[in-house]
């Protein structure tokens, strides 16, 4: 198992993919930048409407085949292996590259634009393959880390792609040059291909449905029919309308806003894959290892401030002679690259999770087609995105105040999915607490069951207990709690959202007592994974109390596995009862490090109250 995403980069279930679909992305981009400097400064050089409405048409016949053809290419990707398809497509490339070497050659605007619908048509194949294949070649805990990489690895391939584009064609004898580097790098790509270890076929029944119209229906209603799915699909789709608006908007925005040449443009667009990629690397590392929804809502604030920050930062109109790079750093514009690069890397933040999110919580025998959606939903999108641009620009607004409408329309769509999916802003609070109150040290975690009913039992010590252990278990988790603590405004948005089940003492309040008890059971019975503080209440001194004989009720009318586990160094903090009543006045420390320790799973027969807490006392130890 890879410790950490670069360790994947060291394996042959991830390494020929991994260069695969990099030198896919790559070349698309070298082909297609190589295109729009023919049709800008050769073809049209004197003629920037007709460059400009080619351009355009080459983009949007690269964007067509998503439409057209994805829901195809999302049944072939279940029906058949993964890998050999990725192979096809790749083989495939090499015949589109040498046709293109023609096209090139022919300087025909028409015939050169064929090449991109071509060439869409093979990514809108490829796509479905390559996002549905990395959960059968990556564990679970891998999976955040190689989307990671895999999101990294895309940009930089864009970014390098348009700037070898530009620059072979160029030079001298740069048609040659660009001809022969377009076709050798589909040959390395699919010889890397080649390499991908075969993938199991999920659905070899599966009747293949031709009708790309009637299919691209059915993929979208399949996506439609799991919220979660949906809602993860419509923010993905969001993050590239939201890209692609500024994307598209860089070049002119270097040229009028600041005043900068091609140099100036490149200095911008590198900047944003920069932040892009360091955000898709980081997203393993804040979220240890797991796929943290909480870094959703997260990267959503940053691309919100920054976008609006922007807006403030460049809203003028540059006057005088165009500047390169160096000129325009000695300005001091480094407030505007630090917006760039951050909006890149909060957008990293925010799309990781969501492909990781995706890819695990779809049935697999279905996810190809579930990727198919996201494709076309994604196009559509950016269709919308730049339609929106186009309205906007006719009405005279400034690319600076589109950056700006774009940074409210993102917190609006991000209200509305917290409110549709409320586990977003739930998570974001609990990683928030564990990632500025305290450092976390785990050990023993995966004695937790990946699925199946079970209880952890714990010991008490702060108010933000269940936060702790919700936020490094491995799936969701049944809190009960006492009603009390249950209504703490802020964290009873977190424990209604959990699903948490109040209870009371039965002189305080029988009837809540027994439906806890009731949903207890049931929740069990569903399979769920239920915690439960057996102390009955939080510490007052720091040491572990009696477990009451509740504990064993619930086990002798469920007979699950019971997990013991401790939290460690929580006594003395913000959240605790030392020196009285806890949260009162400021937090004194930040980035306390405590602990969190789980054991092996007992049997219902032997976990009665006094060894489950002779248990959690073992397991705590001197820390309190």
């Amino acid at each position: 198992m890879a410790h950490n995403q670069f360790e994947l980069l060291k394996t042959r279930r991830f390494l020929p993919f991994f260069i695969t679909q990099f030198l896919g992305a790559f070349n698309d981009n070298v082909f297609k930048n190589t295109i729009i400097v023919i049709i800008s400064y050769e073809i049209f050089a004197n003629n920037s409407s007709a460059s400009d409405l080619w351009v355009n048409i080459a983009v949007a016949l690269f964007i067509f085949p998503f439409f057209i053809f994805s829901g195809t290419a999302g049944q072939l990707a279940d029906k058949y292996d993964k890998a050999k398809i990725m192979q096809w497509v790749k083989f495939f490339e090499i015949i589109i590259m040498t046709i293109a070497t023609f096209a090139l050659y022919s300087k025909s605007v028409i015939f050169m634009v064929s090449i991109l619908f071509l060439m869409g048509t093979q990514s809108a194949f490829f796509g479905p393959a390559k996002y549905a294949l990395l959960p059968q070649h990556l564990k679970e805990n891998e999976l955040l880390g190689g989307n990671g990489l895999v999101e990294m690895g895309t940009f930089v391939a864009i970014l390098f792609g348009l700037i070898v584009g530009g620059v072979l064609i160029t030079l001298s004898h740069g048609f040659l040059i660009t001809s022969t580097t377009i076709v050798l790098i589909a040959i390395a790509g699919f010889l890397a291909s080649r390499k991908i270890p075969e993938s199991e076929i999920v659905d070899p029944q599966l009747k293949i449905n031709w009708n790309f119209i009637t299919e691209t229906s059915r993929v979208i209603k399949h996506a439609r029919e799991n919220k979660v799915v949906f809602l993860a699909i419509l923010g993905i789709s969001w993050f590239w309308f939201f890209g692609a608006l500024i994307l598209t908007q860089l070049p002119n925005f270097a040229k009028v806003n600041l005043g900068g040449n091609n140099q100036v443009f490149t200095l911008l667009l590198a900047t944003f894959t920069l932040g892009v990629a360091i955000g898709s690397l980081l997203c393993e590392k804040l979220s240890g290892r797991m796929i943290e929804i909480g870094l959703v809502p997260f990267g959503a604030l940053g691309l919100t401030a920054f976008s609006v920050d922007l807006y403030f930062a460049s809203n003028h109109l540059a006057s005088g002679p165009l500047i390169g790079w160096l000129e325009f750093l000695k300005h001091g514009n480094f407030r505007i690259l630090l917006d760039i690069a951050f909006i890149g890397m909060f957008g990293g933040f925010y799309i990781v999770p969501l492909y990781a999110l995706i890819q695990k919580i779809t049935e697999e025998r279905i996810l190809a087609r579930i990727i198919a959606a996201n494709n076309i939903i994604n196009s559509g999108f950016m269709v919308l995105s730049a339609i929106m641009a186009i309205i906007l620009l006719s009405l005279n607004f400034s690319i600076p105040e589109l950056f700006l409408i774009n940074g409210i329309l993102n917190a609006l769509v991000v209200i509305y999915i917290i409110k549709r999916v409320p586990e977003f802003l739930m998570r974001f609070l609990i990683w928030m607490l564990l990632h500025t109150m305290y450092r976390v040290k785990h050990k023993g975690l995966e004695n937790i069951p990946v699925d199946g009913a079970a209880v952890l039992v714990c010991n008490h010590v702060s108010f933000v207990d269940p936060l702790i252990i919700a936020g490094f278990a491995n799936r969701p988790v049944r809190f009960v709690m006492d009603h009390q603590i249950f209504k703490i405004p802020v964290l009873n948005f977190i424990f209604r959202t959990a699903k948490a089940i109040p209870i009371a003492p039965e002189k305080e309040d029988a009837e809540m007592k027994k439906k806890a008890f009731e949903t207890i059971e049931k929740a069990l019975q569903n399979g769920e994974l239920v915690a439960i503080f057996p102390e009955g209440k939080i510490t007052y001194d720091g040491r572990l109390n009696a477990f009451k004989p509740g504990i064993e009720e619930i086990i002798k009318k469920t007979p699950v596995p019971v997990i013991p586990m401790a939290l460690q160094g929580l006594w003395g903090s913000f959240f605790s009862r030392r020196g009285g009543k806890a949260m009162k006045g400021l937090p004194r420390r930040f980035f306390s490090k405590i602990g969190l320790v789980a054991d092996k799973e007992i049997s219902a027969e032997i976990a009665n109250a006094d060894f489950l807490q002779q248990k959690v006392r073992d397991l705590r130890g001197d820390l309190r």
